[in-house]
C-alpha cells in the first residue's frame, strides 16, 4: 500500500508538470474557455492528464472525527491540485477536479434523500469548532412517507425546497431520489426508497427530480439498478429473470428520464446476472442512453465497480469519490490503449455538460442563508398530508365515536421513548444535520393538548439515564446504528394513575435503519418483548376506564402489527417524518388534517407471507474471506425467484391477505366511488381509453380521498399478477357532500407486459378488468374493455439475461 501511494503521488506531480507545461504553451488569448468557446474546442485542447483528472472525483471527503488510519492512503483519492478550490462545504459528498485555465469550476455533490447533508458546524479561524455560524440543513419526511401522499404536487414543492436549500448551500448535485423498490420489508434503504410499486416510484420521484432541478441544481437518481438490499451490497449478484428486471425494476427508472430527465444517473454498488451495473455497457449506454434518450452523465456509487476502465467504456462517466487506484489505472489503459480517447472525450463532454448547467458555473452565490423556516413549514405540511391512519375504531359503551381526532383539552399519557426521543429519519447518507427535531409530546403540547406530567417525567429521567450510559459513537464504521435506549418500563403505580387522570393513551413505537445493513426480522420487524408489554400494560389499564388507546408508528418501514392491533383503538403511521414530524403528528392527531395517506408499500401478516422471505437478502459463496473493512464485501449471490410477484401482485395473485394492503387508508371522513365509466368497449392498437369515475364525499367533514386505477390482464403466454396499479389520482380537498371526477387514460402501452421471448412489450389480446378502488385489496367498481388483437408496443433487446432461467414463481390457475 505504501509503494501505492507514493506511485500516486509521483503520478499526480507529473500531472501538475503537464498542466503548468500545457498552460505555458498556450497563449491565454487563444485558449478556448468552457462557455465562451464551443464545447469541442474546450475537449480539444485539454491534456490527457487534465481529462482522467476530471473523470476521476478528488477523492473521499472524511467525515469530521474519523480517525487518522480508518482508510487506506490509496483510497483518499488522486489529491487536490493548484487548480482545485479548497473545500467548499464540508460534510458534502464529494467533488470533481477543476482545470483553471479553461474555465472548468468544481463540482460539488451532497447526499440528500432526505435533506441536504452537510456539516452544520464548520472549524473557525482558530481551528476549533465555530457554533456561532451555523449550516443546519432541513430534514424533510423519508421517501417512503411522502410516497404515502400519492400526491405529485405536493412532492414537486418538496423539492423545490429541497433545491433552494441546496442552490444556497452552493450544492451543484445531490445524490437523490433513491428509486430501489420494496421488494422485501427488511431493506435497510427502503426509508429512502418511495413504494413496492413502479408507477408510484416512477410518479414520485419524476416529481421529486422536476422540483429539485427547477432551483437550478441537479439530481442523481439512485441506484441503478436492483439495490434492493444491502447485503454485501458492493459484490452482491443479483440473478434477476428479465421480465422482472424490466416491468419493475428498471420501469421506475425509464418512467424519471423520459418525464423529468435527470441531470445525472448514479450506476449501482451490486451485480445483475453476473455484472457489475458500473461495467455493463448494456445497461448504461445500450438501454440508459440508446432506447431511453438519456442526455446526462452516470456517475459511480462511492467506489463503485471494480475495473474503473471497464465503467468507464460501458458509458460510466465519472468515477466517486476517485482513488488514488483508480487516477493510475486509467491513465494506464489510456498509454496502453484499452481506454479510447474517443470514449474518454465522450465521458469529458458529458461532465462538461453538466458544468454548463451548474450554478457554480452560472455564477449563482451560494447565500448560506436558505429559508429554513418556510422550509420547515413544507417539511410539516408533506409530513401531515402523507400520514397513514392505518386503524381507528370505536370506543366506550356507546361505541359511537372513534377513537381520533383527539378533542379539544384532551389530557394525553404519553408512553414510548420514542414520544419524547424522536427518530426523524434514517442513518448514512440519508442523514440529515438539522437544528431541531420535534417529539410527538412537544407536538401535542403545542397544540394545546394537555400532556401528562408525571408521565413525561418518569421518560425525561429514564431517557437521560439510559444515554449517558451509552457508548461514544463508533468513528471507526460510518454505519454504525446508534445505539438504543432500552424502552422504560413504566412501575403499575404510574399507569394506573395516569389512566385515572388521562383522557388517552399514547404509545409511540420507533425504528431506525440506515445505510450499509439490512433489518432483521426479531425485534425489529416483530415487536420487542418490552414494547409488547407496554402494549399490553397501557392498554388493560384505560380499557377497563374505558378510555383510548391510541399508537404512533414512528418507524422507516413494515413492522408486525397483525397480532397486537386488536388491543389499541387506534394506529397512526408516521414512518420517519423529519424534524417538524411531532407538529405534523399532532395536526393529525388533534383534527387539523384530515389524514389521506396510502400505503405504498404493503403491511404483511407475518413476515413468512414475503415471497422466498428465507432466502433474503443473501448467501456468501463459499470460501468467502471476512471482509477486509466496512468498504469491503464477501462474494454473495441472491436470486429474484418471485418474479414480478412483489408486494400486492403477490398478495392478490397467491390468495395471501395482507394485515394492510397496499393504498390503503382511512380517514375523518368517508367517501363514496360511482359513476364509473369507459368511453367505450374497445381499445385500438394506436388509441387510448378514457376512464371516468365520481368521487363524494360522504362524510362530515372536508377531506381528499386517492383514487386507485388497477388492470387484470387477460391470461395469454405470460403469467399475469391478479392486478397491476395502471392510475391513480388524488383529489382535492372535498367539503361534506361535494364531488369530484377523476378521469385516466389507458393505452395499449398502459397494458403491456415485458415477453423475453421476443424482447418486446407486448398487450395480450382479450378482454381486460379496470377496477378503480380505495386499496389494491378491495373490488371498488370494475368494468371490462376488450383489446382486439395483440399489440407489440415497443421491440427491444436482450439486456442482462440470466445465465440459466430462474425458478420464478408461476401465477395459479384462475
Amino acid at each position: 500500500m505504501r509503494r501505492l501511494f507514493i506511485s500516486t503521488c509521483l503520478l499526480l506531480g507529473s500531472a501538475g508538470a503537464m498542466s503548468r507545461l500545457a498552460t505555458a504553451q498556450t497563449s491565454s488569448a487563444t485558449v478556448p474557455r468552457l462557455g465562451k468557446s464551443p464545447l469541442a474546442a474546450v475537449v480539444a485542447v485539454l491534456s490527457d492528464s487534465e481529462k482522467v483528472r476530471l473523470l476521476v472525483g478528488v477523492g473521499l471527503i472524511l467525515p469530521a472525527g474519523t480517525p487518522a488510519g480508518a482508510f487506506p492512503p490509496g483510497m483518499l483519492g488522486p489529491a487536490r491540485t493548484p487548480d482545485d478550490r479548497p473545500l467548499r462545504i464540508p460534510g458534502s459528498a464529494g467533488e470533481t477536479h477543476a482545470v483553471r485555465r479553461l474555465g472548468i469550476p468544481s463540482l460539488t455533490l451532497a447526499d440528500g434523500p432526505a435533506g441536504v447533508r452537510i456539516d452544520a458546524i464548520r472549524t473557525g479561524a482558530n481551528g476549533k469548532p465555530d457554533s456561532a455560524r451555523t449550516f443546519y440543513a432541513t430534514a424533510f419526511p423519508i421517501g417512503t412517507l411522502l410516497a404515502s401522499s400519492w400526491d405529485t404536487a405536493l412532492v414537486r414543492r418538496v423539492g423545490v425546497a429541497f433545491g433552494q436549500e441546496a442552490r444556497d448551500y452552493g450544492v451543484d448535485v445531490l445524490l437523490m431520489p433513491g428509486m430501489n423498490l420494496h421488494r422485501n420489508p427488511l431493506g435497510g434503504r427502503n426509508f429512502e426508497y418511495y413504494s413496492e410499486d413502479p408507477l408510484v416510484t416512477g410518479l414520485i420521484a419524476s416529481a421529486m427530480v422536476q422540483g429539485v432541478q427547477s432551483a437550478g441544481v441537479g439530481t442523481s437518481v439512485k441506484h441503478f439498478v436492483a439495490n434492493e438490499q444491502e447485503f454485501n451490497r458492493m459484490r452482491l449478484n443479483s440473478a434477476i429473470g428479465e421480465r422482472a428486471l424490466r416491468e419493475l425494476y428498471l420501469r421506475p427508472f425509464q418512467m424519471v428520464v423520459r418525464r423529468a430527465q435527470p441531470w445525472t444517473i448514479m450506476s449501482s454498488y451490486n451485480l445483475v446476472n453476473g455484472k457489475h451495473t458500473a461495467e455493463s455497457r448494456e445497461l448504461l449506454t445500450d438501454l440508459l442512453r440508446g432506447e431511453w434518450g438519456f442526455g446526462g452523465l452516470v456517475m459511480s456509487d462511492w467506489f463503485g465497480g471494480e475495473d474503473p476502465v471497464a465503467m468507464l467504456n460501458a458509458g460510466n462517466d465519472v468515477l466517486m469519490p476517485g482513488t488514488g487506484v483508480q487516477d493510475r489505472v486509467v491513465r494506464e489503459a489510456l498509454a496502453g490503449g484499452t481506454l479510447s480517447r474517443a470514449a474518454l472525450d465522450t465521458s469529458v463532454t458529458r461532465l462538461l455538460q453538466l458544468v454548463l448547467k451548474s450554478n457554480t458555473f452560472r455564477a449563482v452565490r451560494a447565500s448560506n442563508r436558505p429559508d429554513l423556516r418556510a422550509h420547515a413549514a413544507v417539511a410539516r405540511q408533506a409530513a401531515a398530508q402523507s400520514m397513514v391512519l392505518l386503524r381507528n375504531e370505536p370506543v366506550g359503551a356507546a361505541a359511537a365515536r372513534p377513537a381520533l381526532p383527539l378533542s379539544a383539552g384532551n389530557t394525553v399519557a404519553a408512553f414510548g421513548n420514542t414520544s419524547y426521543d424522536p427518530i426523524a429519519g434514517g442513518t448514512g447518507s440519508g442523514n440529515v444535520n438539522r437544528a431541531y427535531t420535534i417529539s410527538v409530546a412537544q407536538g401535542l403540547a403545542t397544540g394545546k393538548a394537555r400532556v401528562d406530567t408525571a408521565v413525561s417525567a418518569a421518560y425525561a429521567r429514564h431517557v437521560a439515564s439510559e444515554r449517558a450510559k451509552l457508548p461514544p459513537p463508533d468513528r471507526t464504521n460510518i454505519f454504525a446504528l446508534p445505539p438504543l435506549v432500552p424502552e422504560l418500563s413504566p412501575s403499575e403505580a404510574l399507569v394506573a394513575q395516569a389512566a385515572a387522570r388521562a383522557d388517552v393513551a399514547l404509545i409511540t413505537l420507533g425504528r431506525i435503519a440506515g445505510e450499509g445493513g439490512d433489518r432483521k426480522v426479531a425485534d425489529d420487524f416483530e415487536l420487542r418483548a418490552s414494547e409488547r408489554a407496554l402494549i399490553d400494560q397501557v392498554s388493560t389499564a384505560f380499557h377497563a376506564r374505558g378510555k383510548r388507546v391510541v399508537v404512533v408508528l414512528n418507524i422507516g418501514g413494515p413492522i408486525e402489527v397483525a397480532s397486537w392491533r386488536g388491543r389499541v383503538d387506534a394506529i397512526l403511521l408516521a414512518y420517519q417524518p423529519g424534524q417538524e414530524g411531532g407538529h405534523a403528528i399532532a395536526d393529525v392527531l388533534l383534527g387539523r388534517v384530515n389524514p389521506s395517506g396510502k400505503l405504498a408499500t404493503s403491511f404483511p401478516v407475518a413476515y413468512d407471507d414475503v415471497p422466498y422471505a428465507a432466502d433474503f437478502p443473501g448467501r456468501v459463496r463459499a470460501g468467502e474471506a471476512p471482509p477486509a473493512g466496512m468498504l469491503d464485501s464477501q462474494r454473495s449471490d441472491n436470486a429474484y425467484n418471485e418474479g414480478v410477484f412483489v408486494g400486492y401482485r403477490h398478495a392478490t395473485t397467491f390468495g395471501k391477505p395482507a394485515a394492510y394492503p397496499f393504498g390503503f387508508g382511512l380517514s375523518y371522513t368517508t367517501f363514496r366511488m360511482q359513476e364509473l365509466r369507459l368511453a367505450g368497449a374497445r381499445i385500438g392498437s394506436a388509441g387510448t381509453l378514457t376512464v371516468k369515475v365520481a368521487v363524494t364525499n360522504t362524510g362530515r367533514v372536508a377531506g381528499r380521498e386517492v383514487v386507485q386505477l388497477y388492470v387484470s390482464a387477460p391470461r395469454g403466454t405470460l403469467d399475469q399478477p391478479e392486478r397491476e396499479l395502471r392510475g391513480f389520482a388524488k383529489t382535492g380537498m372535498l367539503a361534506p357532500g361535494a364531488s369530484e371526477t377523476a378521469t385516466f387514460r389507458l393505452s395499449a402501452a398502459d397494458l403491456a407486459s415485458f415477453d423475453p421471448s421476443v424482447s418486446a412489450w407486448v398487450a395480450e389480446a382479450g378482454t381486460y378488468t379496470v377496477r378503480v378502488a380505495s386499496s389494491s385489496a378491495t373490488e371498488g367498481l370494475h368494468a371490462t374493455f376488450m383489446l382486439d388483437k395483440r399489440v407489440v408496443v415497443e421491440s427491444s433487446r436482450r439486456l442482462l439475461a440470466p445465465a440459466t432461467p430462474l425458478a420464478e414463481l408461476k401465477a395459479p390457475a384462475r
